[in-house]
């Protein structure tokens, strides 16, 4: 008779499984928990000390790491010399290995866990088991997935040698171990508040797979570091499924409103940058004021809000062509009026960011790592450099500016007024290119400059930046300082009898 072997932490499905074997002329073999919830199913099932000759000890630490069952695993059927080896040894192989690991990813991620709980779920022999059957595919199936219960048995059932099957589900167990080790080494990183380890390993779980890439033609899916985390914690309430391109411009709208968590702000996202950004008393306001900043380029846009969307939110925004929208709430009404749209991504909750996470991009040939941006609201080393002080209303603005600009494509200008965007100007290879812009765009949606104030993510290199906020009418200006030529910039600002502050920090986003 067959024998299988069944250890898991995870029992979902278990005991149908094991009831399928059963059914179908399988022994049992099983440890500890799991031959607990057979027994109670009213399955047969033998103990591995069975096997062994040894009782689990330690715990449950040792139970499986023994020559009997390893011998069992490893051998091949289809030579003479190792199933010799097993006779002479007593030993029955096992055909099949069913083992999900001690939960370290959750216990770890768990508010107030301690270092030796999290310790105590790093688990051993699963890794062990499930390396052993699957780098001996070619004669033993192994599970790690509880969603392949069902394809396995329907294999065994018709008596079909998949060795397909098995090959795919080794490949799964390699990357379940990979992935928890790496999350093993990630913690004990993070203990040692070490965030660049000389290794570096990126367990990432498949979350769907998309249409395609940012262009057809280009195939692409989705990756999460952990189930129902970050963006993918979201629910989607409504329309097509999210495509690549949503995805990132999700990521850009809620980095965006991420400094405005505690204020009602809306954020209108194009191409990962916003083309609009405000804060107001209310939702609808904060979406009419982000709006009137860009409102040609707010179509086929992602927005974000900080706070609930209510039914007259909905109204406002449905009457615009837009791709997503995420919120931490939306009405009932909200949702209905919003679903009337059919093709409109609608997403409820609050993507928060893993602790301690790394920002990755990618070059050829590897990845450059780096901590988080922090968006810099501490004014404590904010410093005016010029003759005139901002005034209160400025100041409040200026503020404003600076947690709007982060957010924006270097080279990045803002021209702000009242808490929101009047004119953007992103991506641009020269800053005084990027003021123009700003001007241009403020101008071209209909918005007086003459009053507003920037804010720019890095030092003007020249005082022709300052030029064009004066001839624009921009009355003060936020930026990090830092340039050979600060002295000019800050001559040019009195000139013009603009105030300006140095924060200390730049905030370039490339």
């Amino acid at each position: 008779m067959p024998t299988a072997l069944l250890s898991v932490s995870d029992k979902t499905g278990i005991v149908d499984f094991a009831k399928g074997l059963t059914t179908l002329g399988w022994d049992l073999v099983s440890t500890g928990g799991t031959a607990k919830a057979l027994r109670a199913a009213g399955i047969k099932v033998n103990d591995v000390s069975d096997i062994t000759g040894f009782p689990e000890m330690l715990d449950g630490r040792v139970k499986t790491l023994h020559p009997a069952i390893h011998g069992a695993l490893l051998a091949r059927h289809d030579s003479s010399e190792h199933m010799k080896a097993l006779a002479e040894h007593h030993i029955s192989p096992i055909d099949l290995v069913a083992v999900n690991l001690y939960p370290f990813e959750e216990t770890a991620a768990r508010s107030g866990a301690k270092p030796e709980e999290i310790i105590e779920q790093i688990d051993i022999g699963g890794p062990s088991l499930l390396r052993s059957a699957a780098k001996n595919f070619a004669s033993v199936t192994v599970v790690v997935d509880p969603t392949d219960y069902s394809r396995v048995l329907a294999a065994l059932e018709a008596k079909d040698d998949d060795l397909d099957l098995r090959r795919l589900l080794a490949e799964k167990v390699f990357a379940r171990t990979a992935s928890y080790d790496a999350a093993i080494a990630y913690w004990f990183g993070c203990e040692r508040a070490e965030i660049f380890p000389d290794r570096i390993n990126i367990p990432l779980l498949k979350e769907s797979a998309l249409r395609y890439g940012e262009n057809p033609g280009q195939r692409a899916a989705f990756y999460v570091e952990r189930r129902h985390d970050g963006i993918a914690a979201l629910e989607q309430k409504g329309g097509k499924e999210l495509s690549f391109n949503n995805l990132l411009d999700l990521e850009g709208a809620l980095f965006a409103t991420d400094p405005f968590q505690d204020e009602t702000c809306c954020a209108i996202v194009k191409h990962t940058t916003p083309c609009g950004l405000a804060t107001s008393t209310t939702a609808l306001d904060a979406y009419k004021k982000a709006l009137a900043s860009d409102p040609v380029s707010a179509f086929g846009s992602v927005i974000s809000f900080t706070v609930p969307v209510d039914d007259e939110t909905a109204e406002a925004v449905s009457s615009l062509f837009v791709e997503c929208i995420v919120a931490p709430e939306f009405s009932t009404g909200a949702l209905e009026i919003l679903g009337r749209k059919k093709n409109l991504r609608v997403l409820q909750g609050r993507a928060r960011w893993r602790e301690q996470a790394l920002d990755y991009k990618r070059v050829r040939g590897g990845f450059l790592a780096q901590e988080r941006a922090g968006r810099d609201t501490n004014q404590e080393h904010w410093r005016v450099v010029t003759k005139r002080q901002p005034t209160d209303a400025e100041l409040r603005d200026l503020q404003f500016a600076w947690r709007a600009v982060g957010s924006v494509k270097s080279n990045a200008i803002v021209l702000a007024r009242d808490g929101a965007t009047i004119g953007i100007g992103a991506g641009q290879m020269s800053r005084v290119d990027a003021s123009f812009l700003s001007v241009h765009k403020a101008r071209l949606s209909g918005h007086d400059t003459n009053g507003s104030v920037m804010g720019s993510d890095a030092f003007f290199p020249f005082r022709d930046g300052v030029e064009q906020a004066a001839e624009a009418g921009v009355v003060a200006i936020v930026q990090p300082g830092g340039s050979v030529r600060d002295e000019e910039v800050i001559q040019a600002a009195d000139e013009y009898n603009i105030a300006m502050i140095f924060t200390g920090m730049r905030q370039f986003r490339h």
